[in-house]
């Protein structure tokens, strides 16, 4: 199997149509009828209204949804090697890519993250949860952006929220012209495929959002541009009773700490 890792420089998961595309893309890419989806919403927290939204979402597609909450492993215990090996898309959520990757390595799931992208689990996330598979991410973590350390599944340095906050472009211009490694600038709504450690597909679900490499250069950066491929618009979904019925009983299961267990 291809180890494989899908980066978001920003995705949440709502009704919008860029954003329907982005979660159809990815369950594409799994290869998988049906696939099973985890959500790990680590780096901010575990919120609850997070989690809502992700069953909200992907109770609309042909999948299997569920997701982990390391902030209530008292009350909603998991075997996390057993689980996360199981799925065919592991999907990180944004936030704090410090307290992201520190909390994820005192539970051990740097190295079971590594174990499931050797397997070829479809790896992905947004902000901070795409930033952590790099060597270095541009983050805000700590107030002002600066480089951190990711997992290194990934070689070089990736800063998201390109286009939309002009300080982390700034930083990622100025460290890797210092000697950082070079690496990519995403905006949000676009992404960008690796296999193994290569790139091989730029894409965008909103028009206009782009994926930039960024590398030394003689004075200063050098940014180059990719051409993402634009995904085809999400219809608005139409409701019938069966799914709202399943909707409001995953939402109640969930209240419950009791739906993420399948």
């Amino acid at each position: 199997m291809t180890a494989r890792i899908v980066v978001l420089g920003g995705h949440e998961f709502r009704s919008r149509s860029a954003e329907r595309a982005i979660v159809r893309h990815l369950l594409e890419l799994t290869r998988v009828e049906n696939p099973r989806v985890c959500l790990l919403p680590t780096a901010s927290g575990d919120p609850q209204q997070s989690i809502t939204e992700f069953y909200s979402v992907l109770d609309r597609f042909d999948c299997r949804p569920s997701h982990v909450s390391l902030f209530r492993m008292e009350r909603e215990w998991v075997n996390l090697r057993d689980h996360l090996l199981e799925q065919d898309l592991i999907y990180a959520a944004g936030g704090s890519m410090l307290n992201l990757v520190a909390i994820w390595r005192a539970h051990g799931l740097a190295e079971i993250m590594r174990e499931a992208w050797e397997k070829g689990i479809l790896l992905a996330g947004q902000s901070a949860g795409a930033m952590c598979w790099f060597e270095q991410g541009i983050t805000m973590s700590a107030g002002d952006p600066r480089a951190a350390e990711g997992l290194g599944l990934l070689p070089g340095t990736l800063c998201v929220h390109y286009a939309r906050d002009p300080g982390r472009r700034a930083c990622l211009l100025r460290e890797v012209q210092g000697g950082l490694p070079a690496g990519y600038g995403i905006d949000d709504g676009a992404g960008l495929l690796f296999e193994g450690t290569r790139p091989v597909e730029a894409f965008a679900g909103r028009r206009g959002s782009r994926v930039v490499k960024v590398e030394k250069g003689a004075e200063k950066a050098k940014e180059m541009e990719l051409h993402p491929i634009p995904l085809r618009p999400e219809l608005a979904p139409t409701d019938d009773w069966a799914i709202s019925e399943m909707r409001e009983h995953r939402r109640a299961k969930v209240g419950t700490g009791t739906g993420r267990r399948r």
